[in-house]
């Protein structure tokens, strides 16, 4: 019995750094020299920038989310060359992430909307860093799925990525300052009519449905929509996924903690991944873990949580341990 206890605490503190390693930052963003100015920043952040981030908040990989929609983003002005422009940031993510292959992943980033999604998400498919996944921004692309049109565009974009074995990351909120719909009945169309076109993949919602923050009531209409799917074991759902960046932390979230938590639960703990969002702000990684913990999650839950690794990261990282 002694040799065994013994044993036991030898091993405690192996099976915690394996535990460790395990540890993702599902959702984070760079900010490439192209895009400084107009996101309003002072400077790039760059690959080593976030390294360092992550390594403060004792986090081992993080998952880059292109940010080459932004190139199509309605709400500011047109761009020249618009798809060059998006090519570039795309490859400009990719290269950076190969500077640590072992600890960051990227996702190739398009506007559905444009007349040049499909080609590139097949030029995505065909690089060994961005044929991973597939970054949607639903705000920043102004989509609008109670527009026909948008929906018949979405439907070819998931379709594209699933036959392409591509995971896709969305921020399915729409445009705030637009003042695009969104709530029950939006949910319902993804579900219905825009899920069913990518049943083989991976795909994560991001925020947990909303913007940021868990502010917006239509926000929790429209998890709720998600929650009952899984909920009856709908086969639409059967490979979906949200993540929490910028949930705890932002907004009045405090107010929210158990509604967040009872959410988190109605989800199934094993779906929810962990995520900061872009660590050039102040909202770095470390923050984001941290307000996280403040979420009355009981440990095993956090433990869960804190150690689950997206399907489409798996491989990924067997991968690339395997090359070291």
């Amino acid at each position: 019995m002694r040799w065994i206890l013994v044993m036991l605490l030898i091993s405690l503190p192996m099976l915690a750094k394996a535990q460790d390693s395990l540890s993702v930052d599902h959702h984070e963003h760079l900010l490439s020299p192209a895009l400084v100015g107009t996101l309003g920043q002072q400077k790039p952040f760059v690959a080593s920038d976030l390294i360092a981030e992550l390594d403060q908040a004792g986090i081992q990989r993080a998952v880059l989310l292109s940010l080459a929609y932004q190139f199509g983003n309605p709400n500011r002005p047109p761009v020249h060359d618009e798809y060059a422009k998006v090519k570039t940031e795309n490859d400009w993510t990719a290269s950076q992430a190969r500077e640590y292959p072992n600890r960051l992943f990227v996702f190739c980033g398009v506007d559905p909307l444009r007349e040049y999604a499909l080609t590139e998400i097949a030029r995505c498919s065909h690089d060994a860093q961005l044929r991973l996944g597939l970054k949607l921004h639903f705000a920043n692309s102004d989509v609008d799925l109670d527009n026909l049109e948008h929906l018949r565009k979405l439907q070819e974009v998931f379709r594209a990525a699933d036959q392409h074995h591509m995971a896709i990351v969305v921020h399915l909120h729409p445009s705030v300052n637009r003042h695009r719909p969104y709530g029950q009945k939006e949910a319902m169309i993804f579900l219905s009519q825009v899920l069913p076109y990518a049943p083989h993949v991976c795909v994560q919602i991001a925020h947990l449905s909303g913007p940021g923050g868990y502010d917006d009531l239509a926000t929790d209409q429209a998890l709720s929509v998600f929650i009952e799917a899984i909920a009856r074991h709908d086969k639409r759902v059967a490979h979906l996924y949200f993540d929490i960046s910028g949930v705890a932390g932002i907004g009045k979230w405090r107010e929210k903690k158990q509604l967040i938590a009872s959410r988190i639960r109605q989800v199934g703990v094993h779906r929810i991944l962990f995520g900061s969002d872009g660590a050039w702000t102040d909202f770095t990684p470390l923050r984001a873990e941290q307000a996280f913990h403040a979420l009355p999650l009981t440990p095993e839950e956090m433990h869960v949580i804190e150690t689950n690794v997206a399907p489409y990261l798996r491989a990924a990282i067997e991968k690339s341990s395997a090359t070291k």
